[in-house]
């Protein structure tokens, strides 16, 4: 048994050579379906509404960082999670995760904030991914525990690496005559998707939206990637469930039906026809024929493309980057100051700007960035801005590679004089104004903010992001120094969609990181500078997709030459 599983390992691991260019060990991706049994029941009136949030664990470091969560289910102590977890896998690495469940009533998205209310907190467990993929059908059933006394239930972990398949299924479903379930009104039906796996089991893939008060429901066309359905595995059977949604989360079975991506893909016919069946019901009446019948109104499929797809097609990215030069830094010719020059050491602007530059510089082909600073006041006549070029040319504020802004920074720091406040719009607006001039995907443009402090123009600075959601355009922010940074976790929207005068951003684009976060024990800064990219440049590459996917371009189009423009006139405050 032992030897099967390390030769399953060692297959999933070997997917394809070392490459010597990049450096890069090829990883499996593994897909990780959560479930849970008998969790705690925390609400008074009704039964939990579980979500799950797995943590990843560093290296070296040892830090647990949130990689990602669940949806939240009402009412549920039972819950099959539909929203999975996509992992790196490593052969030769022992990756740690850490599983919490939570019961969610608050609107707070910083769970870390009551970690042990146990109002909240349903339980934890850990475990290795190599555990996960080594358990007899790669299926890992835990104890819940962290609360002491108490029996918390069982957590659910099944992994299955994912095929190369990138093509996505579009499709939309109807039903027709569906057992009525409720007393004094119609059925309110829904769809449950589940694909089979080898052992004989079935894994959630999608749940539709509910129908309210009909029998005839029409569902809403939705879009799954082909390796959700079947993982490329075109015969795979597909199981269908079709329920009566219940607010106390008893939802009724209706019936099922079983289907394959190849019969999917037929389209619109009378292969696409399904009976809806109740087996129950089926042993008990012997007239009966169905519960009702399920139609397949459309069905199209096209490939999904990556990040890479559009850079190999020519997407150039701009980088522009802009300093906080407000007084709240400190006096630059004094070493508690943040912009205080050691000889022997980069300061934290610098590591930052260094971190991120060099990563996104190798996606520019002309490696010419304007700098911007804000919040100072310039010479000769002392007039404060929030959008100056750092070396000092309005008409041409580019500066060379990543040591030509370095550069230009070190110079304005004997020039220009710190002041305030810090007011980001400008800046944000400033991109914005070049994003919005070139919107045919041959350019995306990406903002790196590094800064100190509070923030003094929030809501012109919420107005700015949701202007440029529309735009090809991200913004990074990482806070240097030890304020506190809630009003950036704000505008970073992983959680909570950022909005202005009641509009909502039409897409997530801040990622903000505090620069701490990052700095090495050991005083190894270039560990602190790799991580510190890693994090906060992990989100552009699916800013970009989601971008490109919203407007409908394709990688294959070729875009046209791009020749950069100057500095618009330099506003004063």
């Amino acid at each position: 048994m032992e030897g099967d599983v390390m030769d399953k390992l060692e297959d999933m691991a070997s997917v394809c050579e070392f490459d010597p260019i990049t450096g890069d060990i090829p990883a499996t991706k593994v897909e990780i379906t959560v479930s849970c049994r008998n969790l705690l029941d925390r609400d008074t009136f009704s039964k939990s509404d579980p979500l799950c949030v797995l943590y990843t664990q560093g290296v070296e470091s040892k830090q647990w960082r949130e990689f990602g969560r669940t949806e939240v289910i009402d009412n549920t102590l039972n819950p099959d999670f539909v929203r999975k977890y996509i992992l790196d896998y490593f052969f030769e690495e022992k990756q740690n995760l850490r599983f919490d469940i939570y019961d969610i009533d608050s609107k707070s998205p910083d769970l870390a904030k009551h970690p042990s209310d146990f109002n909240d907190f349903l339980g934890q467990t850990f475990c290795t991914l190599g555990e996960i993929v080594g358990s007899p059908g790669s299926h890992l059933e835990k104890p819940l525990g962290g609360i002491p006394g108490k029996n918390c239930g069982t957590i659910i972990l099944t992994a299955e690496e994912l095929g190369n398949c990138r093509d996505c299924a579009s499709m939309q479903f109807c039903a027709n005559k569906l057992d009525k379930k409720d007393f004094f009104g119609r059925s309110d039906p829904f769809m449950v998707f589940y694909r089979s796996n080898e052992d004989g089991t079935f894994t959630i893939c999608h749940k539709t939206e509910v129908v309210k008060n009909t029998l005839n429901p029409v569902w809403q066309p939705f879009t799954i990637p082909v390796r959700a359905l079947c993982n490329g595995d075109y015969d795979r059977s597909i199981k269908v469930e079709v329920y009566d949604w219940d607010r106390d989360g008893s939802h009724d079975f209706i019936g099922e039906f079983t289907t394959s991506y190849r019969e999917l893909s037929r389209g619109q016919s009378q292969f696409n026809v399904y009976e809806v069946v109740n087996p129950k019901k089926k042993l008990k009446k012997r007239r009966y024929i169905n519960s009702g019948t399920v139609t397949l109104l459309s069905f199209s499929v096209e490939a999904e493309h990556t990040f890479l797809d559009y850079i190999k097609a020519g997407t150039q990215i701009h980088f522009t980057v802009a300093i906080d030069f407000t007084a709240s830094n400190g006096n630059p010719s004094q070493s508690t100051s943040l912009h205080y020059m050691n000889p022997y050491q980069m300061n934290a602007y610098a590591m930052a700007l260094k971190a991120v530059g060099e990563i996104i510089q190798d996606y520019d082909s002309d490696k010419m960035f304007p700098a911007l600073g804000f919040g100072a006041k310039l010479p000769p006549d002392g007039r404060v801005s929030h959008e100056f070029p750092l070396n000092g040319n309005v008409d041409n504020p580019y500066c060379n590679g990543m040591e030509g802004i370095l550069e230009a920074y070190h110079e304005s720091l004997k020039t220009v004089q710190l002041y305030g406040p810090t007011n980001f719009a400008p800046v944000i607006n400033h991109v914005a104004r070049y994003a919005a001039a070139v919107q045919d995907g041959s350019q995306y443009f990406v903002l790196l903010i590094i800064t100190d402090g509070v923030i003094s123009d929030m809501a012109q600075t919420k107005e700015a992001i949701v202007n440029a959601a529309k735009l090809p355009m991200s913004i990074i922010i990482v806070g240097v120094g030890q304020a506190e940074f809630d009003a950036m976790v704000e505008l970073d929207g992983d959680d909570v969609r950022i909005s202005s005068r009641g509009k909502l951003a039409e897409r997530d684009i801040v990622q903000f990181v505090p620069f701490r976060d990052y700095m090495d024990r050991t005083g190894n800064h270039v560990l602190s500078m790799a991580r510190l990219a890693k994090d906060v440049l992990a989100e552009i590459p699916d800013q970009l997709i989601l971008y490109m996917k919203s407007r409908g371009i394709k990688p294959n189009q070729t875009p046209p030459d791009y020749s950069p423009p100057g500095l618009s006139p330099t506003p004063t405050v």
